[in-house]
């Protein structure tokens, strides 16, 4: 009988769980850096002690703001937790995380869906727990009562100062805010004369854009027939033209009648010369009464207003090609492009049917769905020819490739013998041409 020794390899260890803590201290005072210090030692060694953790750091940051896009420290530790080097984040309590209840609600619920564990010791709590589900949602009810009253705080304020003929915000071309007060950038001037000067010389819209864009001024179609109508060239300023429904949806529609508006005439210094504005607004009159425009609803489909080129800035649309041809497709394009052409913008048509493979694709699926894709995608990004990058609404990016089948692929039987018939053609004439 042969005995033979059997050595099996020792049983792997337990893999230490990577602990982080997050610290926010105040700012401003010679206090801070002796908070700051003894929190640092404190987590340090707290977390060090416990030999089921390995030590992943401390994250602080100076109490500034709340909010999360504001801290360094603060987006730096969602990073690591994001490359899954933490594994569990210790802070002092919910407060200290984040003033925001909002954003202690988005941050604990992105760090649960990849695993993270946060532990408030001042509530006792882990955010993986039974009391963490309730904890989430007792704060989300507290995220939209918030949400809701620092809403009408804001519409409050806001339509007082409207009443009292002030305005806090201003984004014209040729106009700035200076101590509240409507004042004009001399060196805009120019601009803003020669468009309304060139619409009243017969030019449209659409030539004014490509004159100036020439010129390496970037204006868009929709921005030239706003300053055209705006009120503010003329020295008076309607207040409140539009409004936000609801701190939910936050969509923002103009205002029909729905709240009051203020006219205030001769707010402040005219840049365009009253005679000439009323002018302006007779001719656009005169010109919508002349073409009769046909008045369709705009068609809202999945992919509107989602998708961006990189290259200009502006949105992609929906476009149908070839009509009535072999070659019909539907094709996504950007708007640029396609008013403008190739110079303005060197950006490149998108097959839908190959946009919504890529989405499937990217979002794992068999089907399409237009829920799901407006549940998980903020944005898709088209930064160079055949590549899509896919925005997710907890902020990772996805880039994928794609591109076009080739015309031998795409042609039916049918397509594929009329073109050999049609080189036959040509070749049989051309040898009769020969022969004489």
């Amino acid at each position: 009988m042969k005995i033979k020794q059997v050595h099996n390899a020792p049983p792997p260890l337990p893999k230490a769980k990577r602990v982080a803590a997050y610290a926010r201290v105040s700012c401003g005072t010679e206090a801070m850096l002796h908070s700051m210090s003894a929190q640092v030692s404190y987590y340090s060694e707290y977390i060090s002690n416990n030999s089921e953790w390995e030590y992943a750091g401390v994250f602080v940051d100076e109490a500034l703001t709340g909010t999360k896009d504001n801290r360094p420290g603060f987006q730096k530790m969602l990073s690591e937790a994001r490359a899954g080097n933490i594994l569990l984040i210790i802070t002092k309590s919910i407060s200290r995380f984040a003033r925001n209840t909002l954003t202690v609600l988005e941050s604990v619920r992105e760090l649960k869906a990849i695993g993270v564990d946060v532990f408030f010791e001042e509530q006792n709590i882990y955010s993986l727990s039974a009391e963490g589900e309730v904890m989430l949602s007792i704060l989300a009810s507290y995220a939209q009562e918030e949400s809701r009253s620092v809403s009408e705080n804001i519409k409050w304020r806001v339509r007082k100062d409207f009443k009292n003929g002030r305005i806090n915000y201003l984004r014209v071309l040729g106009y700035h805010l200076v101590d509240g007060v409507v004042t004009i950038i001399p060196e805009e001037v120019g601009l803003v004369r020669g468009i309304f000067a060139d619409y009243l010389s017969g030019m449209g819209i659409t030539s004014i854009m490509k004159k100036y864009h020439k010129q390496g001024v970037k204006l868009s179609q929709g921005k030239i027939a706003g300053m055209l109508r705006n009120e503010k060239y003329a020295g008076d300023m309607l207040l409140q033209k539009s409004f936000i429904t609801d701190h939910i949806s936050k969509k923002k529609v103009m205002n029909t009648g729905q709240l009051p508006q203020y006219h205030i005439i001769d707010n402040h210094e005219a840049i365009i010369p009253k005679p000439m504005f009323e002018a302006v607004q007779a001719e656009i009159l005169r010109r919508s009464k002349k073409l009769k425009p046909k008045i369709t609803p705009m068609n809202i489909y999945p992919f509107t207003s989602l998708i961006r080129c990189e290259k200009c800035g502006v949105h992609y649309r929906r476009k149908h090609t070839n009509a009535g041809t072999k070659y019909e497709k539907i094709v996504w394009i950007c708007d640029t492009f396609n008013t403008l052409g190739k110079d303005e913008c060197d950006s490149q048509q998108i097959p839908e049917d190959i946009l919504t493979l890529k989405t499937m694709e990217v979002l794992e699926v068999d089907s399409f769905c237009e829920t799901t894709l407006h549940t998980f995608i903020s944005e898709i990004r088209v930064p160079e020819h055949n590549r899509l990058i896919f925005i997710f609404a907890d902020g990772h990016e996805v880039a994928v490739d794609w591109e076009n089948p080739s015309r031998r692929e795409s042609w039916t039987p049918e397509m594929k013998a009329a073109a050999r018939q049609k080189a036959l053609e040509v070749h049989q004439s051309r040898k009769e041409n020969d022969s004489k």
